[in-house]
This record gives C-alpha cells, structure tokens and sequence, in this order.
C-alpha cells in the first residue's frame, strides 16, 4: 500500500474525530469509499491481544454483517500506555498519537470478513499490564445499529498470553 493512502485515512479519520467533517462523525463530503445514500453496516472485530516484555501483539479480523458492502472504514487501537518513539506499522496502518493507531480494513462485504491486521508495537517502557481498546474510527457514515460491538477493551498482562474479544 502506498504511504499516501495510509495517510489519507488517518487525515480521513482524524477529522472526523475532530468534528471537521460535521455533528456524528459524517463524512458526507462525497469521497471515495462513501457508502449509497441510506447504506446501513454492522462492523465488529474478533481478535486477541497479548503482552509480553514490553512487546504489544494485536491481531483482528474487521467483520461486516451487513446489509451493505464497505469500500473502506478505519478502526483505531488505543493503549493505556505510550508507545515507544520508533515502530514499525502494519501495512495499511499509521501511529496517530502518543498512546494511538489506526489501520484501515480494505473492502468489507456485507455478511463478510475484511483482511486479517497483525499489529506488533513496541512500548516505551516494560509494564506490568496494558489496557487495549479497540472501535471504529470511521465507516464511511453508514449506519451502524449495533455499535457495541465493534468496541472492545481488554486488559493484557504481561505473561505472554494472548486475551480474546
């Protein structure tokens, strides 16, 4: 993937974070990726974290259950803790912050699964445990009636062993 794609989305997601772009998150500056007019998407995650010396390991699978196909949305990890200055992120993904990533899916078919997304992120500091939390930063503006579950928290100890949502 080119850089300036992977740039796109975090500029895409990042304002609308920021509210740039309007109230809820809508996107409606009719870019690629947009979804028709009324499209409706049920997009959740099932994955596993683990910790392990200081070695953060997220692998996630994005599912859409539809009724409608995505062309692209953008999910975000958040961490309780700060990463350390260097990383190397996975294809499709940038750091978006001190604690922050985003990654963004690919096409998600309705009834369907997206590309699998293998995260390996180093913290700045070893720690005991570290808060994971995983949602949607933004799915073209579709909507999403079941949001819940498309957002995750799981807490990873340091042990090596990975914790499933």
């Amino acid at each position: 993937m080119r850089r300036g794609a992977v740039r796109s989305v975090v500029v895409a997601g990042l304002l609308v974070v920021g509210g740039a772009c309007g109230t809820g998150g809508a996107w409606g500056a009719g870019g690629v990726g947009d979804p028709t007019p009324g499209a409706e998407a049920d997009v959740s995650y099932h994955g596993r974290v683990s910790l392990d010396e200081g070695r953060l390991r997220v692998w996630l699978v994005p599912h859409n259950e539809g009724p409608n196909a995505l062309a692209d949305t953008t999910l975000r990890v958040r961490l309780s803790e700060d990463l350390a200055d260097r990383q190397e992120p996975a294809e499709g993904c940038a750091r978006a912050g001190r604690r922050e990533v985003v990654c963004e899916t690919g096409p998600l078919p309705a009834h369907g699964q997206g590309r699998h997304i293998a995260l390996v992120l180093g913290l700045r500091e070893p720690v005991a445990e570290v808060v994971v939390r995983v949602d949607t930063l933004w799915n073209g503006d579709a909507a999403d009636r079941n949001s819940g579950n498309n957002e995750h928290t799981v807490l990873a100890l340091d042990t090596g062993d990975a914790y499933a949502f």
